[in-house]
């Protein structure tokens, strides 16, 4: 008998939980809903996870029990890439949807076993890595060199996701001031302020939800 060819590795295959992982598979999808955790601040690091659909946020806590938002989560994003650390430890902090969310888990012995036999997905895997990271400096020379009026008008255009071809505005998941007011380190009074500033010069429309103008770049790009 011929033996049976296995079909080539495709990553999108594999990210949407389905095709050969190889021995031990070490794949699930979640789905979760909104405010329920993927992972938890202090729990351990075993696994990597990847948001096939909707939309998650990073937080950590405090040792005072103060809660702040690092980053919000979109489709595409992996999460937890700690757990492939040389000696993975505890969680740093928790990542949790703030939709209605589909989230493939990957056992850190199948991550680390893809990563090493299939290149494509490596390199696909480091990709994101390196965008994360010029993320992070992004982030880090907003904070340091903008008011908090551009950090907001930043991060409303970030959840909006500008830069696609045919959408000339955008409506951003549920979102309160007040985590907007941890992400770009002002108070919620401050936020408000601006919202409604947004408001009346028509860069956004806020009634409950958001929906972004793409003239809201006039204020990033304003000196």
């Amino acid at each position: 008998m011929v033996p049976e060819r296995k079909p080539p590795f495709d990553p999108e295959v594999f990210l949407a939980g389905n095709g050969p992982a190889g021995n031990g598979e070490g794949r699930s999808v979640l789905k979760l809903r909104p405010k329920q955790p993927i992972f938890s601040q202090g729990e351990p690091s075993d696994a990597i996870f990847y948001i096939q659909s909707g939309r998650g946020k990073l937080t950590v806590l405090s040792p005072t029990g103060k809660e702040a938002t690092i980053t919000l989560l979109a489709p595409g994003d992996f999460v937890g890439e700690d757990a492939i650390a040389a000696v993975p430890g505890l969680r740093l902090a928790t990542a949790s949807a703030v939709t209605v969310s589909s989230v493939l888990r990957i056992e850190r012995d199948s991550m680390m076993r893809v990563m090493a036999e299939q290149p494509k997905f490596s390199g696909l895997f480091m990709a994101f890595l390196l965008q994360r990271s010029m993320r992070t400096q992004s982030d880090l020379v907003d904070q340091l060199f903008n008011n908090s009026e551009k950090r907001l008008a930043r991060i409303l255009l970030l959840m909006a996701e500008f830069g696609k071809p045919g959408e000339p505005e955008s409506l951003i998941p549920e979102i309160t001031q007040d985590t907007l007011a941890e992400m770009i380190g002002t108070t919620r009074s401050r936020v408000n302020f601006f919202m409604n500033r947004f408001r009346k010069m028509g860069f956004i429309e806020y009634n409950g939800r958001i929906k972004v103008h793409k003239s809201l770049l006039n204020v990033v790009l304003h000196d």
